[in-house]
Parts: C-alpha cells; sequence; structure tokens
C-alpha cells in the first residue's frame, strides 16, 4: 500500500475510533513512537516533540534515508512515525519546558519514553503537568517503570535487556550454544507499546466516567514477561527450560527448497504427521507413547523420518499437504518472500515510504482490521522540527517575531 492510498473507502465519511483525541508525545526509538503511530492510525492527533538537533534516536539508526535537507532518518524512526506531526524544542531549557507545559492543556495524552526519572528532572513528569492540566491522561513507558521501589529503576533497556532478563532467552537456549539476543526483532518494545495504548485507552474512558485523569506506568520487563508467560508458569510446575518441557514438537525442518515449521502439540496431530510421511510404526513405537518422548528422540528418529518424507518437496508444497491434514505449518519464509507475499498483499501489511535514494522503504502496515474504519491516507513520517511553527502559532498564539526570536537562541528548531 502506497501512502495515501484508502482502503474499504465507503466508510471515509465516518469518524475514526480516536477521531478528537489529542497526544503530545516525548518519545524515541521504538516502544513509545510504535504506540502514537497506533493512536494515530486510529484517529487520534498526535503532536511529536523532538529534540532540535539530534531529534528522536531513533532518527540515529541505521540503515537510513536522507531528508529533504539531507539530515539521516534510521529505519527506527520509520517503521514508527507516520501520521505524526514534529514539534522540536529543547526540553533542557527552562523556556522550551514553559512551552510544553503550556501546550499540555491543549491536549488528552501526554506520553514519554525517557529513562525512568528523566521526565521529573527535566520538570515535565506527570506530577508537574497534572498541576497545569488536572484532567491528563499521563503514559509513561521506560525499561523498569518509575517505582523506586524497583532495584533496576535506573538502569537503561532497550528490548533486548528486557527480554533476556524476562528468562526467554536461557529458557530456549539449545545446550552448547549462547542465548541468541533479539531473535523476533522487537518483542520487549511492540509489547510494552500494545500494554502502553491499552492502559491509555482504558484512562480515557475512566476520565469520560469520573472526569479525573491518572498516571500509566509501563516497565518494558513486566510487558515482555507477560509475552513469555512459559518461562515462570513452567518453572513453577517443575520446568527449567524447554528441552524438559514436554509440550510437543515446535521445530523447523528442511524441504528440497527452503524450510518449514510445525508444531505438534497432542497425540491425534503425531498420529496424522507418521502418517502422512510414511512412518506409520511411530505410532506403536513406545519411545513415541508421551510428549517428552517426541522430543527425546526428534533429532535422531523423527527430523530424519520427516525430512526424507520432505526431500522432493518445496517448504509450499510441504506445508500444503500439513495444513490440508490439520496439521499446523508454515512456511519459513526469507525476507524476499514475506515481501511479496500474497496474504501480506491483500492485508495491506506493507505501507511504501518514497526514498529519493532509490526503491520505497516498506513499513508494516496497521494490524488492527475494523469493518468501519478505513485503512489509510497515511501521511510520510515528519522532518525534523518540520510542524513546530504551525503548532505552537495554532496553540499558543505566537507570534513570528516570537518564533525567530526563539530560532535564533535554539530554544526551537
Amino acid at each position: 500500500m502506497k501512502l495515501g492510498d484508502v482502503v474499504n473507502g465507503q466508510y471515509l465519511s465516518e469518524p475514526r475510533p480516536l477521531s478528537g483525541i489529542r497526544v503530545l508525545a516525548v518519545e524515541q526509538m521504538a516502544a513509545l513512537p510504535f504506540a502514537t503511530q497506533l493512536l494515530a492510525r486510529l484517529g487520534a492527533e498526535v503532536v511529536k516533540v523532538e529534540h532540535p538537533v539530534t531529534g528522536d534516536s531513533g532518527r540515529g539508526s541505521e540503515p537510513a534515508i536522507k531528508d529533504p535537507d539531507g539530515l539521516a532518518v534510521g529505519a527506527t524512526f520509520l517503521r514508527n512515525n507516520l501520521n505524526k506531526r514534529s514539534v522540536a524544542v529543547d526540553l533542557k531549557s527552562a523556556e522550551g519546558v514553559e512551552l510544553f507545559l503550556r501546550l499540555a492543556p491543549k491536549f488528552d495524552v501526554v506520553c514519554e519514553n525517557f529513562k525512568a526519572g528523566t521526565a521529573d528532572r527535566l520538570g515535565i513528569g506527570y506530577d508537574e503537568v497534572a498541576k497545569h492540566h488536572r484532567q491528563v491522561v499521563y503514559l509513561s513507558v521506560s525499561g523498569f517503570g518509575n517505582d523506586p521501589a524497583s532495584p533496576y529503576m535506573h538502569r537503561a533497556a532497550y528490548a533486548s535487556v528486557v527480554e533476556a532478563m524476562s528468562g526467554i532467552y536461557e529458557y530456549k537456549r539449545r545446550p552448547g550454544r549462547r542465548p541468541a539476543a533479539n531473535p523476533v526483532g522487537a518483542l520487549g518494545d511492540i509489547s510494552s507499546a500494545l500494554f502502553g495504548v491499552i492502559g491509555l485507552l482504558a484512562a480515557l474512558r475512566h476520565r469520560d466516567l469520573t472526569g479525573r485523569g491518572q498516571y500509566i506506568d509501563i516497565a518494558m520487563l513486566d510487558a515482555t514477561m507477560a509475552m513469555t508467560d512459559i518461562v515462570a508458569n513452567f518453572y513453577s510446575m517443575g520446568i527449567p527450560d524447554e528441552a524438559a518441557s514436554g509440550v510437543g514438537i515446535v521445530e523447523t525442518c528442511a524441504a528440497a527448497q527452503g524450510h518449514f515449521v510445525m508444531q505438534i502439540v497432542r497425540e491425534h496431530q503425531f498420529e496424522r504427521l507418521a502418517q502422512i510421511t510414511g512412518n506409520e510404526g511411530w505410532c506403536s513405537d513406545e519411545r513415541f507413547a508421551v510428549r517428552a518422548g517426541w522430543q527425546q528422540h526428534f533429532e535422531a528418529v523423527l527430523r530424519p523420518g520427516i525430512e526424507r518424507w520432505a526431500a522432493d518437496k518445496s517448504n509450499r508444497e510441504a506445508v500444503a499437504i500439513l495444513s490440508a491434514a490439520g496439521i499446523a505449518a508454515g512456511e519459513s519464509n526469507s525476507s524476499r518472500e514475506i515481501v511479496t507475499d500474497e496474504h501480506v498483499r491483500v492485508r495491506h501489511m506493507l505501507v511504501e515510504i518514497p526514498n529519493s535514494d532509490g526503491d520505497p522503504v516498506l513499513v508494516p502496515g496497521n494490524p488492527i482490521k475494523m469493518s468501519r474504519t478505513p485503512e489509510g491516507p497515511e501521511t510520510r513520517i515528519p522532518w525534523l522540527g518540520e510542524h513546530t511553527d504551525e503548532v505552537l502559532r495554532a496553540e499558543l498564539d505566537l507570534s513570528a517575531a516570537d518564533l525567530a526570536d526563539m530560532r535564533t537562541r535554539g530554544i526551537i528548531r
């Protein structure tokens, strides 16, 4: 889907679910920017506050493209900032903080994802904002939350840090191998974003009922633990890692072309697998009478039998046969294969961002599909400070002379 495309256009006259909700976000990298982009896709107005020189640190990620002024715009920024406006204000200056606190009452939501305690030190934390805006819904996303009782409160964190600390890396680690970092990209970031959005929507509903705002404190480690729920749950049931779990078969296997994944977690599924692959003897083999045996003998017995069956098939052909028999299976796609996948195309799960240096950059589309809310039109990511004058004039009634003076002194960009 290209920027500006409209899907389900017959519903364009209806308001989006979050139309009228205004969000003021001091954000960087992925966790909060993904959350606010999702809010924007659902109709909220999002104004992003960035540092006048460096901007959101996601702009400095690699790989990158160039904006019209030749500044780098990194991939992390490109993925998480559609449909927003950018205001560049120096929050390390007293004047910048004053501007922010004057802006805050114009918005329903104020949110930030600094390291814990930073917003308070800058003078834009919840307590200070609430003095100016009693009904504010304030969302904070940080590695370990803003509770001083946490021994980790003042640590910095990226997704990989909280993923590792959640226990999932060690739980999944194979004997003789190191833990694999970031095995699925930004699990720690996106899970935090989603729980942040849920908390924010609940707080807005609470405000509608009571007239009172509130503070939402999302710790990335908490969110990631909710996503990696089996770690603590299975440990409490005597299972310290995946090798001891006995949950069944969750493995990739080789075909003549490519690989495919299967998840076999019930006895009738195992019987079907044995029959389809020409290994009916497994059904009466005592080694496979319990699920733990499937795992114990997978490498020596089951994998060779499955891969012999798949040796004359592509991964797509193998998956088609397994799926037709009710076995959960899927292709292990390369990046090229997923961006050309038919499901991805018909579900509008890729958005093209124009790139003056070459082919369009692809970023994920909106996974929330609603029958009466259209997808698109998306607006491109904002250039650094692109909307500073527009927003400050409209919201604070600042004059051109005021803006020019602050720009000269580096307060705004």
